[in-house]
């Protein structure tokens, strides 16, 4: 081994292999038996070096926690939202295996083209109630698309759920269809929550900290589970699995299909920033905001 080698994707045989060429001999079990006495074992890469620090993460992060325990203490709902990774439907291959007669045979190459568009699940995590939900587009990942997505949850389910809430808090990461820097979202939210009648607050996780979103643990990785090996020939079919996602500490997940078209390139009224009723929080209010339900 050379010196400050501290690892190789070379197997067994082919160590032994070589070894035989260089003139020591050894075997497979004599490899195995050295690559332990040197710790070394075959091991995956894991995410797990973050690529920035915002200064104000942690000051972020102790809010979060606050807030949550204010609403949970009060009986008020917590969501998390985000959108999964988005997905072909058609004859594409996905990773995973299931149980078959015979070998399922996807197309060779994953063009868009080829298929019937793209699926967009977007998710909500009811962390009062440990719930899933997830609606699923086929349009575009849009603000409009996501507080659409929130509307029918509470519709569906968290009204019926928390029937007495005056308010909301919504956990959320800092880009995609609810940035936090996009006024459109804010727009789109005030709009909402008139809509749902309930203050809606927004804590955003800092950049660089969507893994601490709770969706990101709590439901996605069952949904993928649910999925694995899955052909997504339609919509229906993706639907059909993912709500058979459960855990045995008792998370279940709901399952709907959102059919409106999402138009790109949406501005904010021109008049929005002047005239719009969204509460800014004093500390961090690019993360933290309000948007309090308009009466008429």
């Amino acid at each position: 081994m050379r010196e400050g080698v501290l690892w190789t994707n070379l197997s067994l045989r082919e160590l032994s292999r070589r070894l035989i060429a260089m003139g020591t001999p050894a075997s497979r079990r004599t490899i195995r038996r050295l690559l332990r006495q040197r710790q070394l074992g075959l091991r995956t890469a894991r995410k797990k070096k973050t690529m920035g620090h915002h200064p104000d993460r942690n000051a972020q992060f102790e809010k979060i926690a606050r807030l949550r325990r204010e609403y949970h203490d009060a009986g008020e709902p917590v969501i998390s939202i985000d959108t999964k990774k988005k997905e072909l439907l058609g004859n594409f291959h996905r990773a995973g295996q299931t149980y078959t007669e015979q070998t399922v045979e996807t197309f060779d190459h994953d063009f868009a083209s080829a298929g019937q568009g793209k699926l967009i699940p977007h998710g909500i995590y009811d962390v009062t109630r440990q719930q899933g939900h997830v609606n699923l587009n086929t349009s575009h990942d849009t603000s409009e698309l996501c507080c659409d997505s929130v509307a029918q949850w509470w519709q569906e389910h968290g009204r019926a759920a928390h029937p007495n809430a005056t308010r909301m808090l919504l956990l959320c990461d800092g880009g995609g269809s609810n940035s936090a820097t996009q006024y459109l979202f804010k727009e789109d939210l005030q709009r909402l929550a008139n809509r749902l009648g309930v203050e809606l607050r927004v804590a955003h996780y800092p950049p660089y900290c969507s893994k601490h979103n709770p969706i990101e643990h709590r439901l996605f990785p069952h949904i993928t589970r649910a999925c694995q090996g899955v052909i997504f020939h339609s919509v229906e079919i993706a639907q059909q699995f993912m709500e058979q996602a459960k855990t045995s500490t008792g998370l279940r997940v709901t399952v709907s299909i959102l059919n409106k078209v999402y138009a790109t390139g949406r501005r904010y009224a021109a008049d929005f920033k002047e005239t719009m009723k969204i509460v800014f929080d004093e500390h961090l209010p690019k993360w933290n905001y309000r948007a309090i339900p308009e009466s008429g």
